[in-house]
């Protein structure tokens, strides 16, 4: 292929794409993850957002030696065919079972609340069609949904002011009056309410100016960060510790506090809204999954985003317990901190090689 045909991606496309993958189930249960360090938590999005930042150098270093090509390639060039893609493997594994999480978490979340003892076998197979039709359109067809995304969810924001008036200020204060395990426990279960910013690794050879993504997923990740603060804030101000601790999706708590004189669940709504961001997250991991068999078979084909989609309803309805289902969906989120992590390693391994490659000259 031209290589120039496959840059689409201009910079909002990056900012967009690296905010809303961002974003998915992570922003409803915030308040909860964080728990542990109680009122403590509403600094702790600016900190996260500053480590995200910081381990997004050596992502766009290393893709930057790679520039045509992305972490599927990368793993080929560094290890070898064989152990590059049985690396490959592992992460259409990962991106596969990620891609159902994101999508069971959801169905949960309308099924404990919306539709309560209802099957939700009709929903599961229509969510799969909808990310299978936003992605049949390639990377820029999903950035474009990530843009619709933005404007249709970011308003929802607004309603946090009833949260604000309700609220109590001098809950914000003091800043550290926690432990050191608290800490650690809050950002063990936190942080994985921002993975998927290091997915630019693998759609990077689509953009356009490639010199200035980091520039643009810096805006992304400060665009979820900003967003991540305000909801935090207004929890802490809102909340009991109690509540934070109990409560499993505080937002929406937020939301029946919104006095409306023509909308009565605007909690319902929000709900029903938030579709949009878990099929951007969603569709970035089907992509990502499809691009890794594409890869591994050396054949570009549609028909691999089918053979995806399948996978992620069998994982769905594997007959396991409740229990083990959601232990290997938390398992999965904890694997996205060793892949932002993993291109340090790359990073290490390629100046190694370029420094043997010059020696021999």
């Amino acid at each position: 292929m031209d290589v120039t045909k496959k840059k689409v991606l201009n910079g909002y496309h990056v900012v967009f794409l690296v905010q809303n993958i961002m974003v998915g189930m992570g922003l409803l249960s915030l308040n909860n993850s964080l728990s542990p360090v109680g009122y403590g938590q509403w600094w702790l999005p600016v900190l996260f957002g500053l480590v995200a930042n910081a381990t997004l150098i050596p992502i766009i270093w290393l893709a930057l030696q790679y520039k045509d090509d992305d972490l599927f390639d990368i793993h080929e060039k560094l290890f070898g065919k064989w152990i590059g893609k049985t690396l490959n493997s592992l992460l259409i594994l990962y991106a596969t079972v990620l891609f159902a999480a994101v999508i069971q978490n959801y169905l949960d979340l309308i099924q404990s609340t919306a539709l309560p003892g209802r099957l939700m076998t009709g929903h599961l197979i229509l969510f799969i069609l909808l990310t299978v039709f936003i992605i049949k359109g390639g990377i820029k067809s999903l950035a474009r949904f990530c843009i619709l995304t933005f404007f249709l969810t970011g308003w929802m924001i607004y309603f946090l002011r009833w949260g604000i008036a309700e609220g109590e200020i001098r809950h914000l204060l003091p800043l550290f009056n926690f432990t050191a395990s608290e800490f650690w426990d809050a950002t063990k279960k936190g942080y994985n309410t921002l993975v998927g910013y290091e997915l630019i690794m693998f759609y990077f050879p689509y953009i356009r100016k490639p010199e200035k993504a980091f520039k643009h997923a810096s805006i992304g990740i400060w665009l979820t960060t900003s967003f991540y603060l305000a909801v935090t804030i207004v929890g802490v101000m809102y909340f009991s510790e109690w509540q934070l601790e109990h409560v499993l999706f505080p937002v929406l708590k937020l939301f029946q506090a919104v006095d409306l004189a023509f909308v009565e669940r605007i909690d319902t709504f929000g709900i029903t809204i938030w579709v949009f961001l878990i099929l951007t997250t969603a569709g970035a991991y089907l992509w990502t999954a499809k691009k890794g068999m594409d890869s591994v078979r050396n054949k570009n084909s549609q028909y691999h985003i089918y053979v995806m989609a399948v996978m992620t309803y069998i994982i769905i309805n594997l007959p396991i317990s409740q229990l083990m289902r959601k232990a290997l969906y938390e398992k999965i989120f904890y694997v996205s901190y060793g892949l932002i992590l993993w291109p340090i390693l790359l990073c290490l391994l390629h100046l190694v090689r370029r420094k043997k490659k010059e020696a021999k000259k």
